[in-house]
Protein backbone atom coordinates (compact mmCIF):
# COMPACT_ATOMS: atom_id res chain seq x y z
CA UNK A 1 0.00 0.00 0.00
CA UNK A 2 2.86 2.62 0.65
CA UNK A 3 4.49 1.79 -2.52
CA UNK A 4 1.06 2.59 -4.27
CA UNK A 5 0.97 5.92 -2.48
CA UNK A 6 4.73 6.73 -3.06
CA UNK A 7 4.33 5.80 -6.96
CA UNK A 8 1.36 8.43 -6.51
CA UNK A 9 3.17 11.30 -5.06
CA UNK A 10 6.05 10.90 -7.52
CA UNK A 11 2.97 10.89 -10.86
CA UNK A 12 1.74 13.36 -9.71
CA UNK A 13 5.41 15.54 -9.04
CA UNK A 14 6.44 14.42 -12.41
CA UNK A 15 3.44 15.95 -13.68
CA UNK A 16 3.84 18.89 -12.48
CA UNK A 17 7.04 19.74 -13.86
CA UNK A 18 5.64 18.34 -17.14
CA UNK A 19 3.15 21.19 -17.37
CA UNK A 20 5.70 23.55 -16.09
CA UNK A 21 8.38 22.77 -18.57
CA UNK A 22 5.67 22.86 -21.70
CA UNK A 23 4.33 26.56 -19.94
CA UNK A 24 7.75 27.79 -19.61
CA UNK A 25 8.43 26.49 -23.29
CA UNK A 26 5.28 27.93 -24.83
CA UNK A 27 6.71 31.37 -22.89
CA UNK A 28 10.20 31.30 -24.44
CA UNK A 29 9.55 29.91 -27.74
CA UNK A 30 6.72 33.33 -27.99
CA UNK A 31 9.57 35.59 -26.49
CA UNK A 32 12.08 34.22 -29.46
CA UNK A 33 9.44 34.54 -32.15
CA UNK A 34 8.44 31.14 -32.90
CA UNK A 35 4.72 31.06 -32.10
CA UNK A 36 2.51 33.85 -32.33
CA UNK A 37 1.65 35.63 -29.39
CA UNK A 38 -1.57 35.18 -28.07
CA UNK A 39 -3.57 37.93 -29.36
CA UNK A 40 -3.07 36.05 -32.28
CA UNK A 41 -6.38 34.15 -33.96
CA UNK A 42 -6.36 31.06 -34.65
CA UNK A 43 -6.63 31.34 -38.45
CA UNK A 44 -3.47 33.62 -37.72
CA UNK A 45 -1.23 31.42 -36.05
CA UNK A 46 -1.58 28.54 -38.43
CA UNK A 47 -0.54 31.09 -41.30
CA UNK A 48 2.76 31.80 -39.14
CA UNK A 49 3.19 28.03 -38.75
CA UNK A 50 2.88 26.76 -42.06
CA UNK A 51 3.34 30.21 -44.55
CA UNK A 52 1.45 29.29 -47.90
CA UNK A 53 3.37 28.99 -50.74
CA UNK A 54 3.28 31.91 -53.10
CA UNK A 55 2.26 30.99 -57.01
CA UNK A 56 -0.47 31.32 -59.54
CA UNK A 57 -3.94 30.84 -58.70
CA UNK A 58 -5.48 27.79 -59.89
CA UNK A 59 -7.59 28.04 -63.15
CA UNK A 60 -11.23 28.16 -63.23
CA UNK A 61 -11.44 24.64 -65.06
CA UNK A 62 -15.67 25.04 -64.71
CA UNK A 63 -15.49 28.06 -66.82
CA UNK A 64 -12.85 26.59 -69.41
CA UNK A 65 -15.04 23.35 -69.74
CA UNK A 66 -18.54 25.41 -70.53
CA UNK A 67 -16.80 27.04 -73.23
CA UNK A 68 -14.95 24.18 -75.43
CA UNK A 69 -17.23 21.26 -74.56
CA UNK A 70 -19.81 22.04 -77.30
CA UNK A 71 -16.83 21.83 -79.95
CA UNK A 72 -15.92 18.33 -78.96
CA UNK A 73 -18.09 15.69 -80.70
CA UNK A 74 -18.79 11.92 -81.17
CA UNK A 75 -17.43 10.04 -84.67
CA UNK A 76 -19.00 6.87 -84.58
CA UNK A 77 -17.70 4.53 -87.82
CA UNK A 78 -19.00 1.42 -89.75
CA UNK A 79 -17.02 -0.35 -92.97
CA UNK A 80 -17.52 -4.00 -94.19
CA UNK A 81 -14.67 -6.60 -93.89
CA UNK A 82 -14.61 -9.21 -95.96
CA UNK A 83 -12.84 -12.11 -95.31
CA UNK A 84 -12.40 -15.89 -97.48
CA UNK A 85 -14.73 -18.75 -96.02
CA UNK A 86 -12.99 -21.15 -94.23
CA UNK A 87 -11.54 -24.21 -96.11
CA UNK A 88 -13.12 -27.56 -95.61
CA UNK A 89 -10.65 -30.34 -94.70
CA UNK A 90 -9.11 -31.47 -97.81
CA UNK A 91 -9.81 -35.35 -96.57
CA UNK A 92 -13.72 -34.40 -96.86
CA UNK A 93 -13.58 -32.68 -100.34
CA UNK A 94 -11.52 -35.39 -102.38
CA UNK A 95 -13.86 -38.45 -100.68
CA UNK A 96 -16.70 -39.46 -103.84
CA UNK A 97 -19.39 -40.01 -100.74
CA UNK A 98 -18.74 -36.51 -98.93
CA UNK A 99 -19.24 -35.13 -102.04
CA UNK A 100 -21.82 -37.24 -103.36
CA UNK A 101 -24.00 -36.97 -100.05
CA UNK A 102 -23.77 -33.33 -99.57
CA UNK A 103 -23.66 -32.09 -103.04
CA UNK A 104 -20.95 -29.66 -104.68
CA UNK A 105 -22.88 -26.53 -103.51
CA UNK A 106 -22.12 -27.27 -100.11
CA UNK A 107 -18.30 -27.47 -100.51
CA UNK A 108 -18.88 -24.13 -102.77
CA UNK A 109 -20.24 -22.01 -99.97
CA UNK A 110 -17.18 -22.24 -97.29
CA UNK A 111 -14.65 -21.14 -100.37
CA UNK A 112 -16.97 -17.95 -100.78
CA UNK A 113 -16.07 -14.57 -99.30
CA UNK A 114 -17.77 -13.58 -95.77
CA UNK A 115 -18.57 -10.15 -95.05
CA UNK A 116 -19.47 -8.53 -91.70
CA UNK A 117 -19.52 -5.52 -90.05
CA UNK A 118 -17.13 -3.56 -88.00
CA UNK A 119 -17.87 -0.55 -85.71
CA UNK A 120 -15.77 1.98 -83.19
CA UNK A 121 -15.93 5.18 -81.97
CA UNK A 122 -13.66 8.21 -81.85
CA UNK A 123 -14.03 11.67 -81.00
CA UNK A 124 -13.27 15.14 -83.00
CA UNK A 125 -12.76 18.44 -82.84
CA UNK A 126 -14.76 21.24 -84.53
CA UNK A 127 -12.46 23.73 -85.51
CA UNK A 128 -14.05 26.17 -88.16
CA UNK A 129 -18.11 27.40 -87.58
CA UNK A 130 -18.87 26.15 -91.45
CA UNK A 131 -18.66 21.96 -90.51
CA UNK A 132 -15.07 21.36 -90.30
CA UNK A 133 -13.83 18.75 -87.53
CA UNK A 134 -10.30 17.41 -87.43
CA UNK A 135 -9.61 13.78 -85.53
CA UNK A 136 -7.16 11.10 -86.51
CA UNK A 137 -7.01 9.17 -89.28
CA UNK A 138 -7.21 5.55 -87.53
CA UNK A 139 -10.95 6.69 -86.51
CA UNK A 140 -11.87 7.06 -89.75
CA UNK A 141 -9.78 5.04 -92.16
CA UNK A 142 -11.61 2.98 -94.41
CA UNK A 143 -14.86 3.81 -92.72
CA UNK A 144 -17.70 3.36 -94.60
CA UNK A 145 -20.12 5.35 -92.85
CA UNK A 146 -19.13 8.41 -90.20
CA UNK A 147 -21.14 9.80 -87.79
CA UNK A 148 -20.76 12.45 -86.27
CA UNK A 149 -23.11 13.22 -82.89
CA UNK A 150 -22.94 17.24 -81.37
CA UNK A 151 -23.36 18.62 -78.13
CA UNK A 152 -26.91 19.04 -78.35
CA UNK A 153 -27.68 15.59 -79.52
CA UNK A 154 -27.52 16.23 -83.44
CA UNK A 155 -26.19 14.12 -85.46
CA UNK A 156 -24.36 14.10 -88.53
CA UNK A 157 -23.18 12.43 -91.53
CA UNK A 158 -19.69 12.79 -92.02
CA UNK A 159 -17.56 13.18 -94.96
CA UNK A 160 -13.94 12.70 -95.12
CA UNK A 161 -12.02 16.01 -96.75
CA UNK A 162 -8.48 14.53 -96.68
CA UNK A 163 -6.32 12.38 -94.48
CA UNK A 164 -2.09 12.24 -93.63
CA UNK A 165 -1.25 8.83 -92.12
CA UNK A 166 2.16 10.12 -91.74
CA UNK A 167 1.06 12.73 -88.50
CA UNK A 168 -2.31 10.17 -88.28
CA UNK A 169 -4.39 13.51 -88.57
CA UNK A 170 -7.73 13.42 -90.85
CA UNK A 171 -10.24 16.59 -91.40
CA UNK A 172 -13.91 15.57 -91.66
CA UNK A 173 -17.15 17.58 -92.81
CA UNK A 174 -20.35 17.85 -91.92
CA UNK A 175 -23.38 19.90 -93.76
CA UNK A 176 -24.04 22.49 -90.71
CA UNK A 177 -23.36 26.08 -90.32
CA UNK A 178 -22.87 28.39 -87.01
CA UNK A 179 -21.04 25.97 -85.03
CA UNK A 180 -19.31 26.25 -81.69
CA UNK A 181 -15.52 26.17 -82.44
CA UNK A 182 -12.22 26.11 -80.45
CA UNK A 183 -9.92 28.68 -80.62
CA UNK A 184 -6.09 27.59 -81.62
CA UNK A 185 -3.59 28.02 -79.21
CA UNK A 186 0.22 28.28 -79.82
CA UNK A 187 1.78 24.51 -79.15
CA UNK A 188 5.12 26.17 -79.16
CA UNK A 189 4.51 27.81 -75.86
CA UNK A 190 3.54 25.18 -73.80
CA UNK A 191 5.38 24.83 -70.84
CA UNK A 192 6.13 21.26 -69.04
CA UNK A 193 4.16 21.57 -66.04
CA UNK A 194 1.31 23.79 -67.68
CA UNK A 195 -2.39 22.26 -66.92
CA UNK A 196 -4.15 20.97 -69.96
CA UNK A 197 -7.85 18.70 -70.30
CA UNK A 198 -8.36 15.88 -72.02
CA UNK A 199 -11.88 16.47 -73.69
CA UNK A 200 -13.27 13.19 -75.89
CA UNK A 201 -15.40 9.89 -75.47
CA UNK A 202 -13.92 6.99 -73.82
CA UNK A 203 -15.52 4.37 -74.32
CA UNK A 204 -17.99 5.64 -75.33
CA UNK A 205 -18.68 7.83 -72.75
CA UNK A 206 -19.71 11.28 -74.46
CA UNK A 207 -18.37 14.42 -73.25
CA UNK A 208 -15.61 13.19 -70.84
CA UNK A 209 -13.36 15.40 -69.28
CA UNK A 210 -9.60 14.61 -67.81
CA UNK A 211 -7.55 17.08 -66.08
CA UNK A 212 -3.34 16.56 -66.12
CA UNK A 213 -0.37 18.66 -66.74
CA UNK A 214 2.11 18.12 -69.40
CA UNK A 215 4.98 16.17 -68.95
CA UNK A 216 6.94 16.54 -71.97
CA UNK A 217 6.87 18.14 -75.14
CA UNK A 218 8.78 17.15 -78.57
CA UNK A 219 8.56 13.17 -78.37
CA UNK A 220 9.57 11.56 -81.37
CA UNK A 221 10.86 7.87 -81.83
CA UNK A 222 7.94 6.68 -80.26
CA UNK A 223 6.44 3.95 -83.14
CA UNK A 224 3.25 5.66 -83.79
CA UNK A 225 3.45 7.91 -86.40
CA UNK A 226 5.97 8.99 -89.49
CA UNK A 227 5.58 12.82 -88.22
CA UNK A 228 6.08 12.83 -84.64
CA UNK A 229 6.24 15.96 -82.16
CA UNK A 230 3.97 14.47 -79.59
CA UNK A 231 2.61 16.86 -76.57
CA UNK A 232 2.84 13.79 -73.62
CA UNK A 233 0.34 14.84 -70.70
CA UNK A 234 -0.67 12.40 -67.91
CA UNK A 235 -4.10 13.56 -68.28
CA UNK A 236 -6.18 10.31 -68.79
CA UNK A 237 -6.78 8.91 -71.96
CA UNK A 238 -8.62 5.77 -73.09
CA UNK A 239 -9.67 4.31 -76.27
CA UNK A 240 -12.15 6.01 -77.64
CA UNK A 241 -10.65 9.59 -76.64
CA UNK A 242 -8.35 9.25 -80.09
CA UNK A 243 -9.47 12.86 -81.89
CA UNK A 244 -10.48 14.40 -79.13
CA UNK A 245 -9.22 17.96 -78.00
CA UNK A 246 -6.21 19.09 -75.65
CA UNK A 247 -6.97 22.32 -74.42
CA UNK A 248 -4.96 24.48 -71.88
CA UNK A 249 -6.20 26.66 -69.28
CA UNK A 250 -7.24 29.16 -71.25
CA UNK A 251 -9.48 27.15 -73.42
CA UNK A 252 -7.17 26.97 -76.56
CA UNK A 253 -6.66 24.28 -78.98
CA UNK A 254 -3.00 23.26 -78.00
CA UNK A 255 -3.36 19.60 -79.37
CA UNK A 256 -5.07 16.16 -80.79
CA UNK A 257 -4.81 13.40 -78.06
CA UNK A 258 -3.80 10.15 -80.04
CA UNK A 259 -2.58 7.20 -78.48
CA UNK A 260 -1.56 5.93 -75.25
CA UNK A 261 1.59 4.04 -73.96
CA UNK A 262 0.12 1.07 -72.19
CA UNK A 263 0.65 -2.43 -71.16
CA UNK A 264 -3.18 -3.02 -70.23
CA UNK A 265 -4.57 -1.33 -72.80
CA UNK A 266 -6.32 1.19 -71.08
CA UNK A 267 -4.66 4.24 -69.29
CA UNK A 268 -1.37 4.26 -67.43
CA UNK A 269 -0.55 7.65 -66.81
CA UNK A 270 1.26 8.50 -70.41
CA UNK A 271 -1.03 9.88 -73.48
CA UNK A 272 0.38 11.78 -76.46
CA UNK A 273 -1.38 14.60 -78.61
CA UNK A 274 -0.36 16.17 -81.96
CA UNK A 275 0.51 19.35 -81.60
CA UNK A 276 -1.85 21.95 -82.42
CA UNK A 277 0.33 23.86 -85.03
CA UNK A 278 1.34 20.69 -86.75
CA UNK A 279 -2.34 20.19 -87.03
CA UNK A 280 -3.05 23.29 -88.30
CA UNK A 281 -0.80 23.20 -90.81
CA UNK A 282 -2.04 19.64 -92.02
CA UNK A 283 -5.66 21.00 -91.84
CA UNK A 284 -4.70 23.71 -94.41
CA UNK A 285 -2.76 21.79 -96.69
CA UNK A 286 -5.80 19.23 -96.69
CA UNK A 287 -8.52 21.77 -97.03
CA UNK A 288 -6.73 23.40 -99.61
CA UNK A 289 -4.92 21.02 -102.21
CA UNK A 290 -6.60 17.35 -100.57
CA UNK A 291 -2.62 16.43 -100.28
CA UNK A 292 -0.18 17.43 -97.14
CA UNK A 293 2.56 19.70 -98.95
CA UNK A 294 5.78 18.84 -97.24
CA UNK A 295 8.89 20.88 -97.60
CA UNK A 296 11.87 19.51 -98.15
CA UNK A 297 15.94 19.89 -97.64
CA UNK A 298 17.47 17.14 -99.37
CA UNK A 299 19.53 15.56 -96.50
CA UNK A 300 20.37 12.57 -94.48
CA UNK A 301 20.62 13.31 -90.94
CA UNK A 302 21.47 11.65 -87.63
CA UNK A 303 21.66 11.86 -83.75
CA UNK A 304 24.75 13.89 -82.74
CA UNK A 305 25.88 11.60 -79.47
CA UNK A 306 28.35 12.57 -76.67
CA UNK A 307 31.34 10.97 -78.77
CA UNK A 308 30.33 12.93 -81.78
CA UNK A 309 30.08 16.27 -80.13
CA UNK A 310 33.44 15.83 -78.49
CA UNK A 311 34.89 14.75 -82.11
CA UNK A 312 33.22 17.88 -83.72
CA UNK A 313 34.06 20.35 -80.94
CA UNK A 314 31.03 20.77 -78.84
CA UNK A 315 30.12 21.20 -75.51
CA UNK A 316 26.44 19.73 -75.96
CA UNK A 317 24.63 16.74 -77.49
CA UNK A 318 22.32 18.56 -79.97
CA UNK A 319 21.67 19.23 -83.37
CA UNK A 320 21.44 17.19 -86.45
CA UNK A 321 24.82 15.39 -87.90
CA UNK A 322 24.54 15.79 -92.01
CA UNK A 323 25.47 12.49 -93.17
CA UNK A 324 24.83 12.75 -96.97
CA UNK A 325 23.42 15.83 -98.94
CA UNK A 326 21.31 14.35 -102.24
CA UNK A 327 22.61 15.85 -104.94
CA UNK A 328 20.12 18.62 -106.90
CA UNK A 329 18.55 19.13 -103.49
CA UNK A 330 17.81 22.48 -101.78
CA UNK A 331 20.82 21.60 -99.33
CA UNK A 332 23.36 21.02 -102.30
CA UNK A 333 21.85 24.53 -104.22
CA UNK A 334 22.72 26.43 -100.97
CA UNK A 335 26.68 24.07 -100.25
CA UNK A 336 25.18 22.17 -97.00
CA UNK A 337 28.30 19.63 -96.70
CA UNK A 338 28.42 16.15 -94.89
CA UNK A 339 29.62 16.72 -91.64
CA UNK A 340 27.90 19.80 -91.21
CA UNK A 341 26.17 19.78 -87.83
CA UNK A 342 22.24 21.80 -88.50
CA UNK A 343 22.10 23.54 -85.07
CA UNK A 344 19.40 26.17 -86.33
CA UNK A 345 16.59 26.17 -89.37
CA UNK A 346 14.44 29.67 -89.70
CA UNK A 347 15.88 31.13 -86.35
CA UNK A 348 14.68 27.96 -84.54
CA UNK A 349 17.11 25.86 -82.62
CA UNK A 350 17.25 22.24 -84.16
CA UNK A 351 17.88 20.03 -80.57
CA UNK A 352 17.64 16.36 -82.73
CA UNK A 353 17.16 14.75 -86.05
CA UNK A 354 13.74 14.72 -85.27
CA UNK A 355 12.98 18.22 -84.63
CA UNK A 356 14.82 19.08 -87.57
CA UNK A 357 12.68 16.94 -89.74
CA UNK A 358 9.35 18.46 -87.89
CA UNK A 359 10.35 21.71 -88.94
CA UNK A 360 11.22 21.41 -92.57
CA UNK A 361 8.31 19.56 -93.10
CA UNK A 362 6.24 22.45 -92.09
CA UNK A 363 8.09 25.04 -93.85
CA UNK A 364 5.87 26.32 -97.30
CA UNK A 365 7.23 25.56 -100.05
CA UNK A 366 9.18 27.91 -101.50
CA UNK A 367 10.26 29.93 -99.15
CA UNK A 368 13.67 31.00 -98.36
CA UNK A 369 15.37 30.15 -94.95
CA UNK A 370 18.18 30.85 -92.69
CA UNK A 371 19.88 27.70 -92.03
CA UNK A 372 22.93 28.18 -89.20
CA UNK A 373 25.50 24.89 -89.28
CA UNK A 374 28.53 24.20 -87.47
CA UNK A 375 31.56 23.24 -90.24
CA UNK A 376 34.88 22.39 -88.86
CA UNK A 377 33.82 24.19 -85.04
CA UNK A 378 33.11 27.42 -86.74
CA UNK A 379 29.55 28.72 -87.06
CA UNK A 380 28.42 29.34 -90.67
CA UNK A 381 24.73 30.56 -92.03
CA UNK A 382 23.64 30.32 -95.56
CA UNK A 383 20.23 31.10 -97.15
CA UNK A 384 18.25 27.75 -98.07
CA UNK A 385 15.19 28.04 -100.67
CA UNK A 386 13.10 24.90 -99.32
CA UNK A 387 11.42 22.81 -102.23
CA UNK A 388 8.30 20.03 -102.39
CA UNK A 389 9.26 16.65 -101.07
CA UNK A 390 9.76 14.14 -103.77
CA UNK A 391 7.54 11.53 -104.02
CA UNK A 392 10.43 9.07 -104.55
CA UNK A 393 11.79 9.61 -101.42
CA UNK A 394 9.46 11.09 -99.33
CA UNK A 395 10.94 8.22 -96.72
CA UNK A 396 14.45 8.88 -97.01
CA UNK A 397 14.69 11.14 -93.84
CA UNK A 398 13.25 8.26 -91.55
CA UNK A 399 14.65 6.93 -88.60
CA UNK A 400 13.02 3.17 -89.01
CA UNK A 401 11.22 1.17 -91.36
CA UNK A 402 9.32 -2.02 -92.59
CA UNK A 403 9.50 -4.75 -95.38
CA UNK A 404 7.20 -3.45 -97.23
CA UNK A 405 4.52 -5.78 -98.26
CA UNK A 406 2.63 -8.62 -96.81
CA UNK A 407 3.85 -11.89 -98.88
CA UNK A 408 7.04 -10.75 -100.22
CA UNK A 409 10.64 -11.57 -98.99
CA UNK A 410 11.05 -8.43 -96.44
CA UNK A 411 7.96 -8.81 -94.70
CA UNK A 412 8.65 -9.32 -90.83
CA UNK A 413 11.56 -7.27 -90.50
CA UNK A 414 12.03 -3.79 -89.04
CA UNK A 415 15.12 -1.92 -89.79
CA UNK A 416 17.11 1.57 -88.68
CA UNK A 417 19.76 3.78 -89.79
CA UNK A 418 23.25 2.58 -88.95
CA UNK A 419 24.23 5.33 -86.75
CA UNK A 420 28.22 5.31 -85.39
CA UNK A 421 27.06 5.21 -82.17
CA UNK A 422 25.35 1.48 -82.93
CA UNK A 423 27.94 0.38 -84.98
CA UNK A 424 29.93 0.84 -82.45
CA UNK A 425 27.85 -1.56 -80.09
CA UNK A 426 27.74 -3.94 -82.78
CA UNK A 427 31.76 -3.89 -83.04
CA UNK A 428 31.39 -2.87 -86.80
CA UNK A 429 33.98 -0.80 -87.82
CA UNK A 430 34.21 2.81 -88.83
CA UNK A 431 32.51 3.71 -91.84
CA UNK A 432 30.39 0.69 -91.77
CA UNK A 433 27.20 1.57 -94.36
CA UNK A 434 23.71 -0.02 -94.35
CA UNK A 435 20.21 -0.34 -92.15
CA UNK A 436 20.49 -2.40 -88.98
CA UNK A 437 17.67 -4.78 -87.97
CA UNK A 438 15.85 -4.03 -85.17
CA UNK A 439 12.98 -6.80 -85.10
CA UNK A 440 12.47 -9.90 -86.77
CA UNK A 441 8.79 -11.67 -86.89
CA UNK A 442 7.94 -14.60 -85.87
CA UNK A 443 7.30 -17.07 -88.49
CA UNK A 444 8.32 -14.91 -90.90
CA UNK A 445 10.39 -15.51 -94.45
CA UNK A 446 13.26 -13.56 -92.68
CA UNK A 447 12.98 -15.52 -89.49
CA UNK A 448 13.18 -18.91 -91.83
CA UNK A 449 16.18 -18.16 -93.01
CA UNK A 450 18.06 -17.01 -90.35
CA UNK A 451 17.99 -12.56 -90.08
CA UNK A 452 18.68 -11.90 -86.76
CA UNK A 453 18.32 -8.38 -84.72
CA UNK A 454 21.56 -6.83 -84.84
CA UNK A 455 22.74 -7.59 -88.47
CA UNK A 456 23.49 -5.06 -91.00
CA UNK A 457 21.89 -5.12 -94.35
CA UNK A 458 24.19 -3.86 -96.66
CA UNK A 459 23.51 -5.15 -100.07
CA UNK A 460 19.56 -6.06 -101.28
CA UNK A 461 19.62 -8.03 -105.11
CA UNK A 462 23.51 -6.73 -104.95
CA UNK A 463 22.34 -3.13 -105.30
CA UNK A 464 23.90 -1.28 -101.80
CA UNK A 465 22.26 -0.18 -99.30
CA UNK A 466 23.47 2.55 -97.13
CA UNK A 467 20.38 4.22 -95.21
CA UNK A 468 16.71 3.41 -94.62
CA UNK A 469 15.67 5.79 -98.04
CA UNK A 470 17.94 2.77 -100.31
CA UNK A 471 15.98 0.21 -98.16
CA UNK A 472 12.48 1.02 -98.49
CA UNK A 473 13.15 1.91 -102.64
CA UNK A 474 14.88 -1.55 -103.21
CA UNK A 475 12.21 -3.35 -100.67
CA UNK A 476 9.32 -1.65 -102.63
CA UNK A 477 10.78 -3.05 -106.11
CA UNK A 478 10.36 -6.57 -105.39
CA UNK A 479 7.14 -8.90 -105.55
CA UNK A 480 5.45 -11.53 -103.67
CA UNK A 481 7.33 -14.33 -105.61
CA UNK A 482 11.10 -12.69 -105.70
CA UNK A 483 13.31 -14.32 -103.59
CA UNK A 484 15.71 -11.72 -102.21
CA UNK A 485 19.98 -11.93 -101.83
CA UNK A 486 20.79 -10.22 -98.80
CA UNK A 487 24.33 -9.19 -97.74
CA UNK A 488 24.58 -8.93 -94.35
CA UNK A 489 27.01 -7.85 -91.93
CA UNK A 490 26.83 -10.18 -88.31
CA UNK A 491 29.42 -8.71 -85.47
CA UNK A 492 31.68 -8.52 -88.44
CA UNK A 493 31.81 -11.51 -90.69
CA UNK A 494 30.07 -10.36 -94.10
CA UNK A 495 27.49 -13.54 -95.10
CA UNK A 496 25.05 -13.88 -97.83
CA UNK A 497 21.65 -14.79 -97.18
CA UNK A 498 18.57 -15.70 -99.95
CA UNK A 499 15.23 -15.73 -98.37
CA UNK A 500 12.14 -17.10 -100.22
CA UNK A 501 8.29 -15.44 -99.44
Amino acid sequence: MSLDRRSFKVGIIAGVFLITGVVAGIVFSSRLGWLPSAASSPTEAAATMAPAVSGPTPPNFVAVVKAVMPAVVNISTRRTVRSQGGDVPSQFQDDPFFRQFFGDEFFHRFQMPRERRESSLGSGVIVDSSGYIITNNHVVAKADEIKVLLNDKREFTGKVVGTDPKSDIAIVKINAKDLPVIPWGDSDKLDVGEYVLAIGNPFGLNQTVTQGIVSAVGRANVGIADYEDFIQTDAAINPGNSGGALVNSRGQLVGINTAIFSRSGGYMGIGFAVPSNMTRSVMDSLIKTGKVVRGWLGVSIQEVTPDLAKQFGMKESRGALVSEVIPDSPAAAAGIQSGDIITAFNGKAVDSPSTLRNTVAQTLVGKSVKVEVLRDKKPVTMDVKISEQPKDIAQAEGDTAQGDGKDTALAGIEVRNLTPDIAHQLGLPPGTAGVVIAGVEQGSAAEEAGLQEGDVIMQINRQPVRNIGDFKRLAGKLSKKDSTLLLINRQGRKLFIAIRP
